[in-house]
């Protein structure tokens, strides 16, 4: 077996979480292929490595004395060598670093550097070969990230590294200059080198035990999710819950290579297995629970509206000219609601509404604010009878009305439309009765 291990910012923090990920690594063979973060915070009102970086590349630019940001930055990785025992230097890539900020290599260059410093380090703690990620992940002249050739360049060059550290978060393009993926991108390193290597298992360590059922903000310590296929991922992450890199799931879902979200200050918990598909029954009938505030609604009503060939496409086509998008279109007979994001509705509200009288002639359009949209979510929801009158039963105890109910023809998600604030009232109310009393 052969596996892809990531470690997140908070994993790699200082020598203590060091260790910690060296035992990961060691328990077990297959683990091979590192990919670090750059060290996270130390204690809440710590300073990431990663934003210390820009802002001593920002002093360089500037044309600021900025040795006393790069020195402090030094400290914060020969803190974690001293503390791992190591017999490492760092000064002749800190002295190349020095030259490349004088002369303005670019924010991009200046970010990798918290991931390629730490993978120095991780590669002499463990053993492992160091594979600087800038020569195997390749962005064009356009600073588009290249799949084709970088999953060329890493299976050719994985192919001669029997235990490799790759630093996440960065590549280049092929005249060497640095590009980063967005905040979080080390996720999407791990899934291209999985897919490089043909992994059997992508493990993605981070301070959580795995992907939970709702918010914990919202619900004290709600379950663990044992089980996810991407699908239901994608339904969540969409509205809002994250726990990995958008980008980090297609390269290793077109190999089928499943994900495994666990927690580096508990390696015993299972975490969370994300899957292409599977036949595993959920524990509960609902597999997560998301939602966000900040939405309003604009329902236009018309006799025979039904009748009315394209009557749905120039409405749509008046929140497109006005550059908005739309979130949720549930409609009826004589209606059409269509759900936006508040703040981009506000500025342009009246120009829509004008738009759509001239559009459709409607006989009334009424609009709603504060509003926050709640998907829930669940492949075990289509085999189960009653799921939406569980909702309606569960909300309607708590006294939260029901502003709007949508379902997918693929009957995975439900969305339900509530007040700003019967928010968290209504997560609560829907965990409670799906997961603890479970009626």
């Amino acid at each position: 077996m052969r596996k892809v291990v990531k470690f997140g910012g908070s994993s790699l923090a200082n020598a203590e979480q060091f260790q910690k990920v060296g035992d990961i690594i060691r328990s077990e063979e297959s683990r091979r292929y590192v990919v670090p973060s750059a060290p996270g915070k130390r204690f809440s009102k710590d300073t990431k490595v990663t934003d210390m970086l820009y802002a001593c590349y920002d002093a360089a630019v500037a044309g600021d004395d900025f040795s006393g940001q790069l020195k402090a930055i030094k400290d914060r990785y020969y803190e974690i060598i001293r503390g791992l025992k190591l017999d490492l230097s760092l000064e002749e890539e800190f002295k190349q670093i020095e030259a490349d900020f004088k002369n303005q290599a670019g924010s991009d260059y200046a970010a990798s550097r918290g991931e390629f410093l730490n993978g120095k380090i991780m590669a002499a703690y463990l053993g492992y070969e160091f594979v600087d990620a800038a020569s195997v992940i390749r962005f064009d002249k356009n600073g588009n990230f290249d799949s084709e050739k970088t999953d060329k360049l890493l299976s050719r060059r994985l192919a001669k590294c029997e235990k490799a550290v790759i630093p996440g978060f960065y590549g280049a393009c092929e005249d060497g200059v640095v590009k980063t993926f967005s905040r979080g991108g080390s996720d999407v390193t791990g899934s291209l080198v999985a897919k490089a290597i043909k992994a059997d298992v992508y493990e993605n360590w981070t301070d959580v035990s795995g992907f939970l059922v709702t918010d914990p903000r919202i619900v004290d310590n709600p379950a663990v999710i044992e089980t996810i296929t991407y699908r239901e991922l994608r339904e969540l992450s969409y509205m809002g819950a994250t726990v990995l890199h958008e980008e980090a799931i297609f390269p290793v879902r077109k190999e089928g290579i499943p994900i495994n979200i666990r927690n580096t200050n508990k390696p015993e918990d299972e975490g969370t297995f994300i899957v292409e598909s599977t036949c595993k029954k959920p524990k509960y009938t609902i597999t997560g629970i998301a939602g966000k505030k900040g939405f309003c609604s604009i329902n236009i009503e018309k006799s025979l509206m039904n009748s009315e060939i394209g009557f749905g496409r120039k409405i749509l086509q008046v929140f497109e000219d006005q550059g908005i998008s739309f979130e949720h279109v549930p409609s009826g007979i004589d209606t059409m609601t269509v759900y936006v994001h508040q703040d981009e509705f506000e500025e342009k509200e009246q120009q829509v509404i004008a738009g759509i009288h001239r559009a459709v002639q409607p006989d009334f359009v009424e609009m709603e604010s504060d509003l926050a949209l709640i998907a829930v979510v669940g492949r075990g929801m289509k085999s189960t009878r009653g799921t939406a009158g569980r909702i309606f039963s569960a909300l309607a105890h708590v006294n939260v009305n029901v502003k709007m109910i949508d379902q997918g023809s693929s009957e995975l998600n439900i969305i339900i439309g509530v007040e700003n604030r019967d928010f968290e009232t209504a997560v609560k109310a829907i965990y409670d009765i799906f997961v603890i009393t479970q009626i």
